[in-house]
């Protein structure tokens, strides 16, 4: 009798088993697969968003452009109007969802960020730790969570492979670009790195079999789980801006390691599915990245006339801490305000196809070099006309001399030498700024690398009727006076060149006094005359003051004596230069109370304190719906910081 009990027990326990295994198979087989339908979700619908708003912006642009002149005067009532509520809905999810931000210690998450990384979190351990009641009613059964989260692991890993190329098919769907999703590229490492963990303490917690440290998939395991923590390690803010080729290498070396392991890990349980795309991933990047550069390099790599010589970039040290590095355009390359290009110089770099990102400075201009050289008879010296010129035609970086590279590279620019430089680019975002009647541009320091090329293609596009835009204000915050001349003679240029239609008030401000040495660089020696910016970030604080105006500011406030003026600006009655912190809040109030009716954008580039100052004068009441509904101004903004998360 109790032999057949006890059968009858041993039975009922096998069929359990074999009923757990079955459900935790299926499931572990299913959930990432829903996981992945939640992703494309959002993806689907961050594209049709994107898309939406592209339309709207062809259409209103258009309708600005035939329709400029009878809208002129209009928008200045204060009674609200229904028909502008879709546009205010548009600004109060712009303000809720970019404007609003946390702030953890040197990183900045607007509140569109966080949102999506919560979302993220929630789902995969949600499909983690669902339905993990096994059939005997056993609460959070470990054998149901640990084998599934190895699963929606490896599910993930193409994910995080994409997010972090340069070329993905993701960037290429929603129009979002690839330096906005390396944030997501990041979090979902990072998420994907607590699940790892839990896979793994879930394993060695009770203690592994001596079978299991015989097959090579443990240590396998044990080589991507540790190659993933190693690379959140080595990827973190501080690591990348202290040591960034340290951060490039071994970022290289330790992703192949954790594709690797990861691959021969999820063999032996039949995941190596998710895994192996991966490679395809990377490889298709790379190759699309070998082939632009062997496109717009070909005369260095020893093809074509003049081979060797083609790709020379001259290197001046304006600064010890501030090299402009002037190549002429390659062949084919065509970019857009505010891209960047990574530059891969092997005499400079320690190591060969080193490669490090820049913001271009220079514009690609469809002027003839006549028309734009023809305006700077009064405002340009002959020695100045020249180098001024470049910023229409040539590529120009504005590279800060920190450690490693960027030093070695201003030790050759002290004895004003050249490199040899690959391209490989453009990458990033181009802004259209054709359809806001008033554009605000705000550069803290090396900022101005960014918002001086949308300077000019505004100038350019307004000349061609190809703008509505009739008022541009130029804001930039600089440390040392000196460093006006570092765009003087472009800014010259570009002022005599715009239309009378177009009014351009430029405001530099002043928050420093000028050394005329640096104790970063000691050993570098450079003109002291040709004077550059300082490319250290610039705190910029919005002072209390209500009753701040341009009338005010420029009849009361402190003017920067006039030999810290640069000749070139100091004549032209549209530049004003003064000392102290610009009040940012205060001026944008201004703007956007002299574009009621219309449309203003803001692009902005500097340190985070610059990017925080600007979002916070941007939100309520200034852009909130009730603001629009009486007429109030539509105000996009655009945010390009110096650092990342």
């Amino acid at each position: 009798m109790e032999s057949s009990s006890t059968s009858a027990m041993r039975s009922s326990k096998l069929s359990s088993a074999s009923e757990d295994k079955a459900i935790r198979v299926e499931r572990a087989n299913e959930y990432p697969h829903e996981v992945w339908f939640f992703l494309a979700s959002i993806i689907a619908l961050v594209t049709v968003f994107r898309f939406l708003s592209f339309l709207f912006a062809k259409g209103l642009r258009r309708n600005r452009l035939s329709s400029l002149d009878s809208e002129k005067g209009t928008g200045h009532s204060n009674a609200a109007n229904v028909r502008n509520l879709p546009l205010a809905m548009i600004n109060l999810y712009r303000v809720i969802a970019f404007r609003f931000t946390l702030d953890f210690g040197s990183c900045s998450l607007n509140l569109a960020e966080i949102i999506l990384t919560m979302m993220y979190i929630a789902a995969l351990f949600t499909w983690t730790f669902i339905n993990t009641t096994n059939v005997s009613g056993g609460k959070f059964d470990v054998s149901y969570w640990s084998n599934r989260a190895g699963a929606l692991i490896a599910s993930q890993i193409p994910l995080i492979t994409a997010l972090g190329t340069k070329n993905n098919i993701i960037s290429f769907i929603t129009g979002v670009p690839y330096e906005r999703l390396n944030f997501l590229h990041r979090m979902a490492a990072r998420v994907v790195f607590v699940l790892v963990w839990t896979h793994a303490g879930a394993k060695i917690s009770p203690g592994l079999q001596a079978d299991e440290l015989k097959e090579s998939w443990l240590p396998c395991g044990i080589l991507a789980a540790s190659s993933l923590t190693s690379l959140c390690l080595i990827s973190l803010r501080p690591v990348r801006a202290r040591a960034y080729e340290f951060f490039f290498y071994t970022h290289l070396i330790l992703v192949l390691l954790f594709l690797v392991g990861a691959y021969r890990h999820t063999e032996r349980f039949s995941y190596e599915t998710y895994v192996w795309p991966s490679f395809i991933i990377w490889g298709v990047d790379r190759l699309i990245r070998v082939m632009r550069l062997v496109v717009f390099n070909y005369p260095y790599l020893g093809f074509g006339s003049g081979s060797g010589k083609a790709l020379d970039a001259t290197t001046e040290l304006l600064t010890p801490t501030c090299v402009r590095l002037t190549l002429k355009r390659p062949p084919h390359f065509k970019w857009s305000p505010g891209q960047v290009a990574y530059l891969i110089t092997p005499g400079v770099s320690s190591l060969p196809f080193e490669s490090h990102p820049f913001t271009i400075a220079s514009y690609d201009s469809q002027m003839s070099l006549k028309e734009i050289s023809s305006s700077a008879a009064s405002t340009d010296s002959s020695s100045n006309s020249t180098s001024s010129t470049s910023y229409w035609k040539e590529l120009v970086f504005l590279i800060n001399v920190q450690e490693g590279f960027t030093k070695r590279l201003a030790r050759i620019a002290a004895r004003k030498g050249s490199v040899k430089v690959i391209v490989d680019g453009p990458y990033g975002r181009s802004y259209n700024l054709d359809s806001h009647q008033t554009n605000v541009l705000i550069a803290g320091g090396t900022g101005v690398s960014h918002t001086l090329p949308l300077l000019l293609d505004t100038i350019e596009a307004v000349r061609k009727q190809k703008s509505v835009c009739n008022r541009v204000t130029f804001i930039w915050s600089i440390r040392d006076s000196r460093n006006m001349d570092w765009i003087s003679s472009v800014l010259a240029r570009a002022l005599s060149l715009k239309p009378d239609t177009l009014k351009v008030d430029v405001r530099i401000f002043v928050t420093g006094r000028s050394a005329p040495n640096s104790p970063d660089v000691p050993d570098l020696e450079y003109d002291s005359r040709e004077a550059t910016p300082s490319i250290s970030s610039v705190d910029v604080d919005t002072p209390h003051n209500p009753d701040f105006s341009k009338k005010s500011q420029r009849a009361n406030d402190s003017l920067v004596d006039d030999r810290w003026s640069t000749p070139a600006l100091r004549d032209l009655p549209m530049v004003t230069v003064m000392q102290g912190r610009p009040p940012l809040a205060d001026l944008l109030r201004e703007e956007a109370e002299e574009t009621r009716g219309g449309s203003l954008c803001v692009s902005v580039c500097g340190s985070q304190s610059i990017a925080n100052a600007v979002r916070k004068g941007l939100q309520f009441p200034i852009s909130g719906p009730s603001s629009l509904l009486r007429g109030g101004a539509s105000i996009t903004l655009h945010v390009e910081s110096f650092g990342y998360a």
